[in-house]
């Protein structure tokens, strides 16, 4: 029994764990207008934010159609997968997961579990990646279900970020607040509550927000051990290298720890300059 993966762009995962698993995701899109691009495939954090800051305004994200999900149900299926699981970023964040339902029903008679991860980023990443390592390994659905239950009960994600500048032209935020948050260098560290990204609580400088984040994470990992690890950041690959030999400083770390870009979907809302680290501890 061959159980394909399937999610979608919002995992922040990067394209070397995709591959490594056979991952296939469907793209979350970036609309400019009527110009329409895909996550990841079309265009990266980077270069969002060098468009967003040229044209000064947002663009809106869309989840995928149920047409995306069932052609890629189909890809699986013709390349050999008896079922599928698809775990979707969190439905309180996003139609993704009811898209991914609906085409469920464009396969009737195919064994297609769609899952709701209450989660985004890579905490929806890791329960993606044991999912798939799990269906590697020739594991059942029942069992990889009951597991990716287990990540998300397992997995921390602190992030720090640099500017509310996004988030107030999106209009989350008031430009006065955004901008009294840049006088006083403020920055907001976020933490995943209830299926979203959600304010945990505020910084001065944004050595003392990366200094919080770590001590946040110290305190998630309590007596434990690192299972699994990523830094993710927004178009800031150098300061997510300096985060790194502060977090190396502190906390036991695996030899090499993964950089993983937000991605477009996720990074339009939180902007440039976000530095976060996501874990999951061992059982």
């Amino acid at each position: 029994m061959t159980i394909a993966i399937i999610s979608d762009t919002d995992t922040s995962l990067p394209k070397s764990s995709l591959d490594e698993f056979g991952i296939r995701q469907a793209s979350i899109t970036i609309h400019f207008g009527e110009e329409i691009l895909k996550a990841n495939l079309e265009i990266t954090d980077e270069q969002l934010i060098q468009r967003v800051n040229k044209e000064g305004k947002l663009p809106t994200t869309a989840a995928p159609s149920p047409g995306d999900f069932a052609e890629i149900y189909q890809e699986a299926f013709d390349g050999g997968a008896d079922e599928i699981i698809c775990l979707t970023v969190s439905g309180d964040v996003s139609a993704t997961y009811q898209a991914a339902l609906a085409a469920k029903e464009l396969h009737p008679g195919k064994e297609i579990t769609v899952v709701d991860t209450k989660s985004i980023s890579m905490g929806q990443g890791f329960m993606v990646l044991k999912a798939a390592e799990m269906a590697r390994d020739g594991k059942s659905r029942m069992e990889i279900l009951a597991a990716v239950e287990d990540v998300r009960d397992r997995t921390h994600l602190f992030a720090a970020l640099d500017t509310l500048k996004y988030m107030a032209m999106s209009g989350r935020v008031g430009n006065l607040t955004a901008e009294m948050a840049n006088v006083f260098n403020i920055k907001p560290i976020l933490t995943i509550k209830d299926g979203k990204l959600d304010l945990l609580e505020k910084a001065r400088t944004r050595k003392k927000a990366w200094s919080r984040v770590i001590e946040l994470a110290v305190s998630g990992l309590g007596s434990g051990e690192i299972e699994n690890i990523f830094i993710f950041h927004v178009a800031a690959e150098q300061e997510a290298k300096e985060f790194e030999k502060l977090l190396r400083e502190t906390i036991p770390c695996p030899e090499v720890i993964p950089l993983a870009e937000f991605t477009p979907g996720l990074s339009v809302h939180a902007g440039a300059g976000m530095v976060g680290i996501a874990f999951t501890t061992k059982e």
